[in-house]
């Protein structure tokens, strides 16, 4: 068994663990193996509702009385506890999503670093004056929405904690988090943090329990003035719908299907390990993940032979034995994602999808983990389901195209709007794809920029509205209050 190093069974409401008002609980699973890690509470509604007056509680008190700059210092200790705590967060993260130890570890690192950015940023956002009418003086105020809900999925729980809490908190939110059931242990952790860097009760609230339970009631709450989403694209749907009940602002991500586009001239040697490790980080449960690899013909086989020989040499394995490759999150998981394979059963030449190369899952891996094997497919046409929907596991997608119309045609022609790559040594070149490439996010000659805290990041399309990280976040956390002042 692995040691918890804390009671899971508790929701953690007004600065105060407490068991469920259900009493109930559910397992949390270890995808590696399949063994149960612990019990979480299985909160519901009227958990939901003393949270969400917790934190009401909150704004009306202590929190709401703190300034900016309080706020900000209080984020800077949360930072500097994360790192102390690194390592234990690494561990339980690898434990609970099935990462590998030094995935988690960078997921801890990134935490960190938003508390920081958010700590150091939250008495910098501020209004302005407006040139208006003579007699007047005009201004706005940025001001918190209140209670914010944050629905976080079971694929970067702390990444998502740092980017949407942490701006919530920096903007003085109080908020009301519900993580994932399946994996919620460093949500957990997280409040345990909030507790020991002395943050005022009910400004950070945590209700574990299932989504349609627990989730539900929180995105249809009529005392939250805020909702942020990552998941799904029909979750998201449901969720914008029970907000838009209450007249309630959302900002979701909805996940993507990523192209990174290789031209001719690209620097291959360059390119290449981002092409394979954008696809496969997190056994491909990413919402950015570069499940698409486009690439212009002269360069198309070599480039296919160079990713077959990198998927060959992936190591799959157990979390916490630092692989390349983990398992996927749940057994349902890894049947999707295996039916996905079954659809790249072609023969090369053919025009059917058919399987480039495989990394091979060891014989030795436990027989209840999750697992499916690193995938690299060719030979679907753009318009294959392998080519349009999102797999959400180790499987990337080869398309050949001729010259950039071609290739943002095929870069464009999905539902999804979230991230791009763009390799090319050609800069006019790569302004053109980037102002012509429908998503959120375009990298050139690099994908992900180390998780680019300060870049705000979010989709179009399917792949949801609204932004999170760098200050955009905090703006997206705020309401703008305008004054005027007729003096003369």
């Amino acid at each position: 068994m692995h040691t918890i190093p804390f009671d899971t069974r508790a929701v953690f409401i007004g600065g105060r663990w407490q068991a469920p008002a259900g009493g109930a609980t559910l397992p949390l699973l270890n995808p590696s193996d399949g063994t149960t890690l612990a019990a979480i509470a299985r909160g519901g509604a009227s958990d939901v509702d003393a949270a969400v007056a917790a934190a009401r509680s909150a704004l009306a008190g202590d929190w709401g009385r703190l300034t900016a700059a309080e706020r900000g210092r209080l984020l800077l200790k949360m930072s500097a506890l994360v790192l102390e705590q690194a390592d234990e967060l690494a561990r339980l993260e690898a434990l609970d999503v099935g990462k590998p130890l030094k995935q988690g570890r960078t997921d801890a690192v990134a935490l960190a670093r938003y508390l920081e950015f958010y700590g150091g940023a939250a008495d910098k956002v501020h209004g302005e004056t407006i040139p208006f009418a003579n007699g007047y003086t005009a201004f706005t105020l940025r001001e918190p929405h209140g209670v914010t809900a944050h629905i976080v999925p079971w694929n970067y729980p702390m990444q998502i904690i740092g980017r949407s809490v942490g701006a919530a908190l920096a903007m003085g939110n109080a908020c009301v988090l519900k993580p994932a059931e399946e994996a919620c242990l460093t949500a957990l952790a997280f409040a345990r943090i909030a507790g020991q860097a002395g943050l005022p009760a009910g400004a950070l609230n945590v209700v574990t329990g299932l989504g349609e339970e627990a989730g539900a009631a929180l995105a249809a709450h009529p005392g939250v003035q805020h909702i942020s989403f990552t998941g799904s694209v029909a979750v998201g749907a449901l969720i914008q719908a029970a907000a838009a009940k209450n007249a309630v602002p959302v900002t979701l991500e909805l996940g993507g299907k990523s192209p990174q586009i290789v031209f001719a001239d690209a620097d291959l040697d360059a390119a290449l390990p981002f092409l394979v490790n954008a696809g496969i980080q997190n056994a491909g449960q990413t919402c950015s993940a570069a499940s698409r690899i486009l690439v212009q013909r002269p360069v198309f086989d070599v480039v296919a032979q160079r990713m077959a020989e990198r998927y060959r040499a992936l190591r799959v394995g157990p979390a916490l034995d630092d692989p390349d490759v983990g398992p996927l999150i749940s057994q349902r998981q890894r049947d999707a994602v295996l039916g996905f394979l079954e659809l790249a059963g072609g023969v090369v030449g053919t025009g059917s999808a058919y399987i480039v190369a495989q990394a091979p899952l060891p014989a030795t891996l436990p027989a209840d983990g999750c697992w499916a094997p690193p995938t690299l497919v060719a030979g679907a046409e753009p318009g294959h389901r392998l080519a349009q929907d999102e797999i959400f596991g180790p499987v990337q997608v080869l398309l050949p195209f001729d010259d950039e119309a071609d290739a943002l045609a095929i870069a464009n022609g999905t539902a999804y709007g979230l991230v791009a790559g763009v390799w090319t040594r050609d800069g006019s070149r790569a302004l053109r794809m980037a102002r012509r490439l429908q998503c959120g996010q375009v990298f050139v000659n690099n994908y992900g920029a180390g998780g680019g805290i300060e870049l705000p990041f979010g989709g179009v399309k399917h792949s949801g509205h609204g932004r999170e990280k760098g200050f955009e976040a905090l703006y997206g956390f705020s309401t703008l209050k305008t004054v005027a002042i007729k003096h003369d």
